[in-house]
This record gives C-alpha cells, sequence and structure tokens, in this order.
C-alpha cells in the first residue's frame, strides 16, 4: 500500500518544538510527511531541522518552485493535514480563508480531514473571537482539539498547552485508519455532540493502604474517548485508576471510587449526548471504613468485612436521562454464558447498546485487543471480531451516532435531582 501522505502545518508558536516529536512518530510510523511551516515557526525551528526530518524540502512561500503549484498540489495530494501547533491567528486565517502564505493556501486546497492542534495562553483561547472561529472551523468539518491544560509559556498557567505530541499522534491515526475504513467518507460525524465515556476500575477503600479493586486497565474507555474526539465530538472522560495519560482533545475526570464516579458521570451527563459506561465500577464497597491499618491477630484469624451495594450507574442513567433523546451505552463483562447474561443485563439495566466480551485473568483486561458483541435494545445483534480497541470503538460509534441524527446538537443543560450515596470515610 502507498503511504498515507501527511501535511504537518506549524505555526508561530513556542510550542513549535513539540511538533518535532510528532514529526518523529508520523515518519517512523510509515507516513509520508510534508512539514509546511509559516514564516514565524521558522523562528523557533528552522527549515533545516523539518528537511533533515521528514526527507522533504521545506517551504513558507508561494513562490518557489512554482512550475510545481505547490500552493495547490500539497493540499490536492494530502490524506490528512495537521497543523500542530495551531496558533490564534492561524485559526482567524483558517476559519476567514484568507492565504498569505504556503500553509494557508494548502489549507483551502485541502480535501482530505484536517485537523487543529491549538496552543496558546488562556486568555487567547477564551476569547470570543477565537472561539467563534473555532466553531467556523468545527462546523466546516475540521477536527479541532481542545488544548490541554498546564504550564504555559513563564509562569502561566491554564488551559491552552499543546496536548502531547503522542496523544496528537493517536487523533491522527485514528482519523486516517476511518478514513481508509471508510473509503473516504470520513466525515466527522459527533461534530456539535458532548459525550462522556468512563473508564477504568474504581476502588473501594478498605483502610488506608488496603481497598477492593478489579482487573480493569481502562484501554478500551480511552479508545472510546480518543475516537469520539477524532470524530469530532466535545468528550468528557471520567476515568478511575488508569494510570494513563490524559487523552489530546478530551476534558478528564479523575475519580477513585464507585461514588465519586457516578457524581462525575451525573455532572457531565446533564448536557450529554451521549453517555458510554466502559469503566468497571464495583458493585459493593465495604460498610465500614477503618480509620487506621486493619492489623493481623495473634490467633490466626482473618477479619470479616460487611459489604454494601453501590449505585448502579447504568440503569440509574438509562431510566432517568437527563436530556430526550440521550443514548446510553453499557458495558458487560461476563466470564461465561457471555451473550445469555448480556441480554438479561441489557433488559435489566434498559440502556440503548450493551457491548458484551468474556474476560479473564487473561482476557481483555490490560491488552490492546477486544472481542465483543454489541447488543441493541431492538433486538439487533453486531459481533466485533478479535482486533485492536480502537476497532471496537469505532464501531459503537458508528452504532451511537445514527442513534444521535434525529436528536439536534444539544448546547442546553437541563438540571435532575437524583438520590444521594454516601462514600465511606477517607
Amino acid at each position: 500500500m502507498a503511504q498515507p501522505k501527511v501535511v504537518l502545518g506549524v505555526s508561530g508558536g513556542i510550542a513549535a518544538y513539540k511538533a518535532c516529536e510528532l514529526l518523529r512518530r508520523l515518519t517512523e510510523s510509515g507516513h509520508d510527511v510534508r512539514v509546511v511551516p509559516t514564516e514565524s515557526a521558522l523562528h523557533f525551528v528552522g527549515a533545516a531541522t523539518w528537511s533533515a526530518l521528514s526527507g522533504h524540502p521545506v517551504s513558507t512561500e508561494v513562490w518557489e518552485s512554482v512550475h510545481e503549484v505547490p500552493h495547490v498540489r500539497i493540499g490536492q495530494a494530502a490524506d490528512l493535514v495537521v497543523v500542530a501547533p495551531a496558533t490564534a491567528d492561524m485559526l482567524a486565517k483558517a476559519a476567514h480563508g484568507l492565504a498569505d502564505d504556503l500553509l494557508t493556501n494548502t489549507l483551502l486546497t485541502a480535501r482530505c480531514p484536517v485537523v487543529f492542534a491549538p496552543a496558546m495562553h488562556t486568555e487567547m483561547w477564551e476569547h470570543p473571537a477565537t472561539q467563534e472561529n473555532v466553531a467556523t472551523l468545527r462546523r466546516r468539518g475540521a477536527v479541532v482539539i481542545e488544548p490541554a491544560v498546564g504550564r504555559l509559556t513563564g509562569v502561566d498557567t491554564g488551559k491552552g498547552r499543546l496536548p502531547e505530541a503522542a496523544e496528537i499522534f493517536e487523533v491522527c491515526r485514528n482519523i486516517l485508519n476511518r478514513h481508509g475504513r471508510t473509503a473516504g467518507a470520513a466525515a466527522p460525524d459527533l461534530v456539535g455532540r458532548h459525550v462522556v465515556v468512563s473508564a477504568g476500575g474504581t476502588r473501594e477503600p478498605l483502610d488506608p493502604v488496603r481497598y477492593l479493586g478489579n482487573r480493569s486497565s481502562g484501554k478500551q474507555g480511552y479508545a472510546l474517548a480518543r475516537v469520539a474526539a477524532a470524530r469530532g465530538a466535545r468528550v468528557t472522560l471520567v476515568e478511575a485508576n488508569t494510570g494513563i495519560p490524559d487523552p489530546a482533545g478530551v476534558d478528564v475526570v479523575h475519580v477513585g471510587t464507585a461514588v465519586q464516579l457516578r457524581e462525575a458521570v451525573l455532572k457531565a451527563a446533564a448536557d450529554a449526548d451521549a453517555v458510554v459506561m466502559a469503566a468497571a465500577v464495583a458493585d459493593f464497597r465495604p460498610a465500614v471504613y477503618a480509620q487506621g491499618k486493619i492489623k493481623k491477630t495473634d490467633d490466626g484469624g482473618a477479619p470479616t468485612i460487611e459489604l454494601v451495594r453501590n449505585p448502579d450507574i447504568l440503569a440509574e442513567i438509562s431510566a432517568d436521562r437527563a436530556l430526550p433523546g440521550q443514548v446510553v451505552v453499557g458495558f458487560a463483562a461476563e466470564t461465561d454464558d457471555v451473550l445469555a447474561h448480556g441480554r438479561e443485563k441489557l433488559r435489566r439495566k434498559g440502556c440503548d447498546l450493551l457491548v458484551v466480551n468474556e474476560v479473564g485473568e487473561r482476557k481483555t483486561f490490560g491488552s490492546e485487543e477486544n472481542e465483543a458483541v454489541v447488543l441493541a435494545a431492538d433486538g439487533a445483534d453486531t459481533p466485533v471480531p478479535y482486533g485492536p480497541k480502537e476497532v471496537l470503538a469505532e464501531i459503537v460509534w458508528d452504532l451511537v451516532a445514527p442513534r444521535l441524527r434525529s436528536v439536534p446538537a444539544n448546547d442546553s443543560e437541563k438540571s435532575v435531582t437524583r438520590p444521594d450515596f454516601t462514600a465511606p470515610a477517607e
């Protein structure tokens, strides 16, 4: 197969140096990358660096190699254009169709997926002009990754940091994979939607050093979040004890226990078009939390631990949906009679889709692959053969997206009164 052709646009921000790592990941994974910097970007990283790392000549001008018509040909030949970092100035030019250098001309001629990874100070990102430009680009089908929160230039901290190169690469890889899988029909079908994904495994504390937990790694939930972001959604990821770096363009809420996860999911779901509960939520928690470490006794006995039920979050959000038409997806990890137990759980929980898979000590947990059947409330079954978890994530969103089409993209919030659950003291 021909190497996918990627155009890496680099605009003039201090985060331009991070694009070198993104370029390395793209080239080492078999992509043919052409770097198109702006004149300002070359103040941060020189043309020789881009040329050496990409293996292609680098120019900012439309007047070089005119006989090859680069201002048209580069965009026409691309399978993906990614601009990282994308400054406020670059977002404004792209939104208004300005074309005063090679990169902005390339953006106008590209007919492939386009990704912008913004990086700027918080005040610039939050300015109404920038937000309107971002909304315009997203409405036209571009994927604009939400910037990360963290240390900015100087002593400033806030939202506006360029996501890590590894995470931007994952967004690009997901978009290119979907572009090939759908024979070019890879429009971001979740633009304007807010989706909530839970991931990981909750831990219920016994004492200051021990807890009840499970083997969930959170990798499937992260794959769902990454794929949703690549398809244009605003994503809230509620993660429990994964230790995985935050995905690019995703708002992450970190929790520990089932009660904390419930609180975070319900808050995020208040204005969500879809909720995907991929986390492994503990069914029980200790009735009493020991303030000190539980000690062994001289008689050789073991303590008795009384358990109480945790809230059933999936059943709760399925029965009392925060918005009309909200799509709810659950996961069922089973060890035997997988489909029979899955169909019973689908009926009992009341969700729209249930992803059922067989799990065990050496199955699914911690693996990069998964195998499942997606059961639908209307009786349809969608088998997903063994393969990367990103493939299962794509199929889940393929099934969610058409269920959203009859419901307008949501911009409002709705308050829902729900019962309180008290966690053990920590």
